[in-house]
């Protein structure tokens, strides 16, 4: 095809700038009758509170003039907004692959508690209601890994396992011949449980996320010694290990490996206790969907090894038995919500062991700016607790090998796969010195023209 009749293709950031939430990009061809609009993700802003002004805003485009809605993961910062989108009057079709659709609703589901409270408070109206999620399930179709999704105008996409959590995903455009590659959020492969994320050896532009682009994780090899030990010496010092720990992927990958280690005896026994509702209907989820697991865990499985239970484990889904918990003597492990300690049934628990010289807080995952969990990985020496100040002299310990997001390096391999044929690689989601310390590595040692676009700007691709 002459190059002069190629389609005009242009992406708008909305969201996921200096921020790692908010995940919001629109990619638009054609004129006229002919024109597609697509969103990738439709992610809220979290931080220190769900309710953030920029939740609240009226969308920057018209919503009934989107085609379509691909949605990369089901985590909230990339899926939050959807029932409000639906509700502002998008009646298109969303997709994503099948756990991802699963898994989403049931976050949507268990956020209203959390988001009612919160408007409330700001004297708001809830930007969505149980209606809306019912309206939002409608239209939300599951697609498989690698199914082919054809649009008008030659226009299609498939989706790539980006290893990130179940069913996450990269999404990738075929235009005119070119290949426009969104990452979404990159696993941290190899995982415990899941597949490695693919590898992309053809895009002609790539959006990357950049949570990580400055840091690097500890070696993956001694994870599970590192947590091993955790375990074994918050034992012996007669303390609780708490655990704020996201319901998806990560309480799952801590089971999985600590159901090892029980089953080799290789920690002491101890009650451990999941503390989480929305990570208890999760991990239902993960139970059926073993055909997303890696080799490894497959092979488990098929050996009759249930790896979410195994002795002393126990799920607290009602209130009442999260209370009783604290009747359970020391020494003791609580997983619970929310993995940044900005809410859930975590908050508790570290309300009454923070002050504990012989308990223990195991971080095992990103803790944006703002939240109770940056503070304490940061240091702090007291921290308020629903209006509580409290005294930290309990052990903070970080174990980032655990991160489900790839770090610095990871996200430069991932790059340098496909360095010979992209043009250009826009970098997003990330503090804007990690996105920024990535483009410049990326422009360092790749040659690739790498650049951090701004807040609601619009590119034009060449393709």
């Amino acid at each position: 095809m002459n190059k002069n009749h190629k389609k005009k293709v242009r992406i708008t950031f909305y969201g996921g700038i200096d921020t790692p939430t908010g995940s919001n990009f629109l990619l638009e061809t054609g004129e006229g009758e002919q024109a597609i609009r697509i969103l990738i993700d439709c992610g809220l802003k979290q931080g220190s509170r769900i309710c953030d002004d920029e939740n609240w805003q009226t969308f920057p485009y018209r919503p009934e003039e989107i085609d379509a809605v691909i949605i990369t993961h089901a985590h909230l910062d990339h899926t939050g907004r959807l029932p409000s989108f639906v509700r502002a009057g998008f009646a298109g079709t969303i997709y994503s692959t099948h756990p991802t659709k699963e898994i989403g609703l049931i976050m949507l589901e268990d956020s209203i508690r959390v988001l009612t409270k919160e408007a409330h408070e700001c004297r708001r109206e809830p930007i969505y209601n149980p209606d809306d999620i019912k309206n939002t399930q409608k239209i939300w179709k599951g697609i498989a890994y690698h199914e082919s999704i054809s649009f008008k105008n030659g226009i299609s996409f498939v989706l790539r396992d980006a290893g990130h959590i179940l069913g996450s995903s990269m999404v990738e455009f075929l235009i005119d011949g070119a290949k426009i590659v969104f990452s979404g959020d990159l696993g941290n492969s190899p995982a415990p449980l899941l597949k490695d994320t693919e590898k992309v050896t053809d895009a002609n532009y790539l959006i990357l996320e950049s949570v990580y682009g400055d840091r690097k994780h500890p070696s993956k090899e001694g994870r599970k010694e590192e947590l091993e030990d955790v375990i074994e010496n918050s034992v012996k010092k007669g303390g609780a290990l708490l655990v704020p720990a996201f319901s998806v992927e990560r309480t799952q990958e801590l089971l999985f490996e600590i159901n090892d280690l029980v089953s080799h005896g290789r920690i002491p026994p101890v009650p451990i206790f999941v503390d989480s509702p929305l990570a208890i209907k999760v991990t239902d989820v993960y139970k059926k969907s073993g055909a997303y697991f890696n080799k490894e865990a497959r092979y488990i499985i098929k050996s009759g090894d249930d790896i979410f239970k195994f002795p002393n484990l126990v799920f607290t889904f009602h209130h009442h038995e999260s209370e009783k918990i604290a009747e359970t003597p020391n020494p003791k492990v609580i997983i619970a919500g929310s993995g940044m300690s900005n809410g859930g049934r975590i908050v508790r628990h570290e309300q009454r062991h923070l002050p504990d010289p012989k308990s223990s807080l195991l971080i095992v995952g990103y803790q944006a700016a703002g939240t109770l969990g940056r503070e304490l990985l940061d240091g702090a020496k007291k921290v308020r607790i629903m209006g509580e100040d409290v005294v930290v002299r309990a052990n903070v310990i970080d174990l980032s090998g655990y991160s489900a997001h790839r770090d610095s390096d990871g996200l430069f391999q991932f790059v340098s796969d496909t360095a010979d044929t992209v043009k250009r690689v826009y970098v997003v989601m990330g503090e804007p010195k990690a996105s920024l310390f990535l483009v410049q590595k990326l422009r360092d040692y790749l040659g690739v023209d790498a650049r951090a676009p701004k807040r609601g700007e619009t590119v034009e691709l060449d393709l």
